[in-house]
């Protein structure tokens, strides 16, 4: 009886040490990152059999295992993953809301003040100085659509960095996740039935949720206790000890981009990049393809719309020189793409054929073999083109095959919009050539007899003008409800009634009114301007574009469009904001219920060292005792 005692308290000092040493190593860890809370699992061995009933043998230590829970766990790594997605977007996206946002050195009030400007020179068309304020103006709205622009393809170079260190962390934790999966597998392989390496499988689990802040991942447990880790549509990134790995490519349409290719037994794959969800990466991507290149085209289409516009109203006119208008602006062509995986020999060139109709999407044209297709990117919307190039006319262009031939399979990527902030530029620093006054005037003549007026005439649009713009043509009233047109261009029609059912007179590119009653005999002239110089029709005309809704289809000014853009950056900013602070008091909750559950207490170590202190004094007592019994048994024998 007193060898049983003996073993039973020697079992119970064991199991207490064991007790102690867990706990201490608990409270090492308190504080360190991933760390889960262990306990030393005990059972009782088996009882002996004897005359009397079954006597007990002691404890014995069974394992050590972790308070860990799968389900928490996985929720803390998904919510984790979409608070570093939310984040990080919104720390992106601030940079673009501070900047188009900011009321003195945005675009609209560069616009506003060239309009200013320009209302000011159509008040005193023939002063120099206010023609030189316009140029000023243009100049400095000009400044401010490049100095974003540069801001923007600023953020975008320093975004392929972001996705390319992003990158590069993912490797690593893969290469970490691989190599602990191969201990972790060779431990397990070495231990008893049913034990755990506790802290490498918190190493792993640590690792894991780095991985997945910096993108979403699934993970599948395996047999023999490895961890499988998949991204994307299901892409192993992790397979037992083997690592797949992710690795930065040029985008196939536009070389501008870095896109994430999968590596696969050799081969580069390049991923559907809007399936990389979740994490700073997938931030990074989503910010760069639905915000940042976005934004730059919106920016571009002011550009180019101001640009176009003016550039068209001024060579409607006649300058101070008496010549016809010339563009005041530089306005770009679309920005065309090679497809990398191209095969023809085709340069493809694109332009502008409706500023008005142009949208901030990007778009690929592609040949089919015998048909070629135009796909609008923000919608996938296909436009069927035809056989041959150019073909119709595409939300305000069009493309057209400059050298060489496609083939079946290749495509471009054709971006309107991209570069007109970058390449917008004042075109000349005369100010003579600002084109104020129109290039034709009517009179009447002296000999008239009748009340009838004609007015001072408008150009005609679109361009280009009429070849016999300036030419003179003469309307000669026969009677006051008939009159007769000649001159070169007019074909020199007889008889015509008056007042027209429309009310205007056009020829020659040109359209007037004649009001009043007419006297037979009465003649009325239209003819170039030669006294253009406090002549401000075209500059009146020029001022006016300020209000006109000509973008977005006649839906919108220039300013318009700008606060659109403003708008959505600013509405973006302000949904992330919400659920970005929403999403990390999520995690913080979710986080707390893991921590419940795994997390060490210190309190609770505290009183289980005492516990642990106290069962091994017990136990050592027993001890003490049977020994006792042990030297009483030997005296006996003496």
């Amino acid at each position: 009886m007193a060898s049983n005692i003996f073993g039973a308290s020697l079992s119970g000092m064991n199991a207490a040490q064991y007790g102690l040493s867990t706990t201490q190593h608990n409270i090492a860890n308190a504080n360190t990152p991933g760390y889960t809370r262990q306990s030393t699992i005990l059972s009782a061995q088996l009882a002996q059999s004897t005359g009397f009933g079954f006597v007990g043998q002691g404890v014995a230590v069974t394992g050590v295992v972790r308070a860990y829970d799968q389900f928490l766990t996985s929720q803390v790594r998904q919510e984790q993953s979409q608070a570093s997605y939310l984040s990080t977007y919104l720390a992106s996206i601030k940079q673009i809301d501070n900047m188009i946002a900011d009321p003195d050195a945005g675009v609209s009030p560069a616009i506003q003040g060239f309009f200013t400007a320009t209302s000011a020179m159509a008040s005193a068309p023939e002063s120099i100085p206010a023609r030189d304020v316009v140029l000023s103006a243009a100049q400095i709205a000009v400044g401010r659509f490049q100095g974003m622009d540069q801001r923007l393809t600023d953020i975008s170079n320093s975004l392929t960095g972001q996705i390319t260190g992003s990158i590069q962390n993912v490797n690593t934790y893969a290469a970490q996740i691989s190599t602990l999966n191969t201990s972790i597998k060779n431990a397990v392989a070495s231990a008893q039935p049913g034990q755990q390496p506790n802290d490498l499988l918190d190493q792993r689990d640590q690792i894991i949720n780095l991985l997945n802040k910096e993108i979403k991942v699934t993970v599948q447990p395996q047999t023999d206790g490895s961890l499988n880790v998949f991204i994307g549509n299901g892409q192993a990134l992790v397979v037992g000890d083997q690592v797949m790995g992710l690795q930065g490519v040029q985008n196939p349409s536009d070389p501008s981009k870095v896109d994430v290719a999968y590596l696969y037994n050799g081969k580069t794959i390049t991923l559907q990049q809007s399936s990389l969800q979740g994490g700073n990466l997938g931030a990074y991507l989503t910010f760069r393809d639905q915000t940042l290149e976005p934004a730059r085209n919106a920016l571009g289409r002011v550009a180019i719309g101001l640009a176009t516009n003016i550039n068209q109203q001024n060579q409607m006119g006649q300058d101070l020189n008496g010549a016809l208008g010339g563009n005041i602006f530089n306005a770009a062509a679309p920005r065309v793409s090679v497809g990398a995986n191209n095969t023809g020999g085709a340069t493809v060139s694109a332009a502008i054929s409706s500023v008005s109709a142009l949208t901030t999407s990007d778009y690929q044209l592609k040949f089919d073999g015998t048909n070629y297709s135009m796909t609008r990117l923000t919608d996938n919307v296909v436009t069927n083109l035809g056989a041959t190039l150019p073909g119709l006319s595409v939300d305000g262009f069009t493309a057209s095959i400059a050298t060489g031939a496609m083939n079946a399979g290749d495509s471009f990527l054709i971006r309107p919009t991209a570069n007109a902030a970058r390449d917008i530029a004042v075109m000349t620093t005369d100010p003579n050539k600002l084109a104020t006054a129109a290039p034709m005037l009517a009179s009447k003549a002296l000999t008239n007899t009748g009340t009838g007026a004609i007015a001072a005439g408008t150009v005609n649009t679109p361009l280009p003008l009429n070849a016999n713009l300036q030419a003179t043509v003469s309307i000669t009233f026969t009677s006051p409800t008939t009159f007769d047109v000649s001159g070169t261009g007019t074909g020199n029609p007889v008889g015509l009634v008056y007042p027209t059912a429309s009310g205007n007179i056009t020829y020659n590119g040109w359209t007037t009114q004649i009001t009043g009653a007419p006297a037979a005999g009465d003649v009325f002239n239209m003819a170039s301007n030669t006294t253009a110089t406090g002549d401000n029709r075209n500059a009146l005309l020029m001022a006016a574009m300020q209000t006109q809704n000509l973008l977005a289809n006649g839906t919108t000014s220039f300013q318009g469009a700008y606060s659109q853009l403003v708008g959505s950056i600013g509405a973006k900013t302000s949904e992330l904001t919400i659920t970005s602070t929403a999403q990390d008091a999520m995690v913080t909750q979710t986080v707390a219920n893991q921590q419940s559950v795994s997390g060490v207490n210190l309190d609770e170590e505290a009183a289980n060292l005492i516990r642990y202190q106290r069962a091994y004094q017990a136990a050592a007592k027993a001890m003490q005792i049977a020994n006792t019994m042990f030297d009483s048994l030997l005296t006996l024998g003496r």
